[in-house]
């Protein structure tokens, strides 16, 4: 009787010319470079790469929607950056497309490997197999939050304040409806750091400002400010800033210039 060879699954899903899963700037206690006095902040940015491995080719997915917001958080890796070097702080940043593993969900939520997202399908992820998805978790999703998790340990057990800064952004229209707002402050329990950052940008001439808006932080939607900062007792800010405002280096200083601002003065409010 013959016998038809089954197709072997690769072992690994990156290769070594594929980008390393984490992307650091800045001052990292890791490093044995601690922050500056009364510079607290880590600021993460789950979505802001659009990488994917070269194992999974283009997923099945245009060009045009590997461009879309559904493939990262458009604007946010340059504001971040921006942010990062006006605060003289730490970013820790996801490097791969959340089309191929989205870092702010649980491993095994509905949304942590996409079918469909905003409309288009993700062919790759269709039919994917339970050791493709842990592939996906162990060697992108893990190591990035190993890397956030080693970054506040070193800061608390140096005796370090730390105030964790989750940079998001979101489209202008959803589902044919505008948004309003200009940017959101999301919040669970321990919101209060966020709330004073929420009302110093609502006190800014212009802007509109939501809270919970256009989505709400929770323990289940969320992985990184509930496990990092909500579960370390750690202070934190979530924010969602719209995606046009943020298009062109213009927008994005703008931003960066604003948060490099509010963030240490409602730090200064907060611990006193």
């Amino acid at each position: 009787m013959q016998h038809t060879a089954l197709a072997q699954e690769p072992l690994r899903l990156l290769t070594q010319d594929d980008p390393a899963p984490v992307i650091q700037y800045g001052r990292s206690a890791l490093d044995g470079v601690m922050p500056p006095p009364g510079l607290p902040f880590v600021l993460v940015s789950d979505h802001a790469g659009r990488s994917v491995p070269a194992t999974l080719g283009d997923m099945g997915v245009s060009a045009d929607d590997h461009a879309r917001h559904i493939a990262c958080d458009l604007g946010m890796a340059e504001t971040g950056r921006m942010l990062a070097r006006a605060l003289d702080c730490v970013l820790i940043e996801q490097a791969y497309s959340r089309l191929v593993i989205d870092c702010n969900r649980a491993p095994g939520h509905p949304t942590s490997i996409v079918r469909e997202s905003d409309g288009t399908r993700v062919p790759a992820n269709i039919d994917i197999t339970a050791a493709e998805e842990g592939r996906r978790v162990e060697e992108i999703f893990l190591p990035y939050h190993d890397r956030i998790s080693r970054e506040i340990s070193t800061r608390l057990e140096a005796g370090l304040p730390v105030v964790l800064v989750s940079l998001h952004s979101f489209t202008d229209f959803m589902n044919g409806a505008a948004r309003p707002w200009h940017t959101g402050v999301l919040h669970n329990r321990n919101p209060a750091f966020g709330l004073r950052v929420r009302d110093l940008l609502a006190a800014e001439d212009g802007l509109v400002v939501g809270s919970n808006e256009p989505y709400a932080l929770t323990d289940v939607s969320d992985y990184t400010v509930p496990v990092h900062a909500e579960g370390r007792g750690v202070p934190y800010l979530e924010i969602e800033i719209r995606q046009d405002l943020i298009a062109t280096e213009q927008g994005q200083a703008e931003w960066a210039d604003r948060l490099a601002r509010v963030l240490p003065q409602a730090w200064e409010d907060f611990r006193h």
